[in-house]
């Protein structure tokens, strides 16, 4: 990975080789500690959606690292009570179970019972009522409000991400679950696509295509497949972040020289200069609040980590530790960051906290790039490289829980994870 590399945007995501290989798989390579035993009884009712659902749920909550799946021992419908002294026998400290009706027009009302095995109470009884092409969307619902419900935080299984794939001169900028599953094409090309990014509402991508022969960000409508540019200046367009609001992005251009951080209104007008350095700047990040914009930069003389505020003004340096630390991204809450480090000529995730300016190492990979967190926080999506192929994979926050998300015969990165939309 070089720096000129990652300041020219031009690290570009990898693609599917055929529709038949093209959703992505996830594989669990590690798990947090002190797991908390749940047990998900097989669903009762029509018997291949019962079962489809409950392994959807059951996939979820284990791929999340934070439960152990225990045997539930069989069936169990919401209206049931749950048999207590097994499940206790068994190790399960929370239950759930649910049922399947389907109506005349061929649609299903899921209903779902969670107890607490050890106080013998309910703590939720949701119902959703679904055709049989949401059955899939069903279960990541019924899984987020279980895992919301023993955390406390939103679950995140119901949200999708995004990446680019590439075959042999063809890119595709896919959409899939969280899971990898249900994934579609935003769109293809034999031209690089890089750099997507969600905005706040989950409605739109912005992304940067070479199909003009140089580099143009475009904003992309995912409801009706309509896209206009956002930013076509003389030269280098790239590297677009929404702003909390949605109504801006932060974009890197070269219309005045080098690589430089403006502003635009994500219609495309009103574009405005935010920052001013004789080096590259580029990688633009906002803040939570919106206040303050984080990017990278060799002003100093290294690639480093700075931000400035939205509004344009004084430019603080944020990383001192290394030469060589790059992408920025902000938690949800605003309170760590998430970045890429060179360590001993490995380039791995780090996280900041930005309190303390204390960082951890997260990953023990030596190409990782593009971090992306998971709108509740907990985890983060990256490229890198495994056997000189591209795969995703995602590290916990506390770097306990891993995964590794790949596509058969095909390089993918470039990922971004969206946002909760309720």
């Amino acid at each position: 990975m070089k720096f000129q590399r990652l300041f020219l945007a031009c690290t570009v995501g990898l693609a599917l080789a055929s529709a038949a290989r093209a959703q992505l798989t996830v594989e669990i390579t590690g798990a947090g500690a002190n797991r908390l035993p749940v047990a998900i009884a097989e669903f009762t009712g029509e018997r291949t959606v019962a079962q489809a659902l409950t392994s959807v749920v059951r996939a979820d909550l284990e791929r999340s690292g934070l439960f152990r799946l225990v045997d539930a021992g069989g069936p169990l419908a919401d209206s049931a009570t749950p048999p207590y002294a097994d499940l206790k026998a068994r190790g399960a400290d929370v239950v759930a179970g649910g049922s399947v009706a389907t109506a005349a027009d061929g649609r299903h009302e899921t209903r779902v019972r969670l107890t607490d095995v050890q106080k013998q109470a309910v703590l939720g009884t949701p119902a959703y009522l679904h055709s049989g092409a949401q059955l899939r969307a069903t279960a990541h619902r019924i899984a987020d409000f279980i895992y919301e419900k023993l955390t406390g935080e939103p679950g995140v299984f119901s949200t999708r991400i995004a990446y680019v794939v590439k075959s042999t001169g063809r890119y595709e900028l896919k959409i899939a679950d969280a899971d990898g599953a249900n994934e579609q094409a935003a769109l293809a090309s034999r031209e690089p696509i890089i750099s997507p990014a969600w905005s706040p509402d989950g409605t739109k991508l912005a992304y940067v295509s070479f199909e003009a022969k140089k580099p143009v960000v475009y904003v992309h409508d995912l409801a009706s497949g309509r896209r206009h540019v956002a930013a076509n200046f003389k030269g280098s367009n790239s590297a677009p972040a929404w702003s909390p609001d949605g109504r801006q992005l932060a974009v890197v251009l070269t219309k005045d020289g080098t690589s430089q951080l403006y502003v635009v209104n994500a219609d495309g007008s009103g574009v405005r200069r935010i920052a001013t350095s004789s080096g590259i700047d580029t990688e633009p990040r906002w803040a939570t609040d919106g206040q303050y914009i984080y990017f990278t930069s060799d002003r100093g003389g290294s690639p480093q980590i700075y931000r400035t505020a939205s509004s344009g003004g004084n430019t603080e340096r944020v990383t001192f530790e290394g030469g060589y630390n790059v992408t920025p991204r902000l938690s949800p809450d605003g309170k760590s960051m998430a970045f890429i480090t060179r360590n001993n000529g490995r380039f791995q995730l780090a996280l900041m906290d930005l309190a303390s300016k204390q960082t951890q190492i997260l990953t023990d990979s030596t190409k990782d790039e593009s971090p992306s967190f998971a709108p509740n926080g907990r985890m983060i999506l990256y490229a890198t490289e495994i056997g000189g192929r591209g795969v995703l994979a995602a590290v916990s926050s506390d770097g306990r829980v891993k995964q590794k998300l790949s596509v058969q015969a095909a390089d993918v990165r470039e990922p971004a994870w969206g946002p909760l939309v309720r």
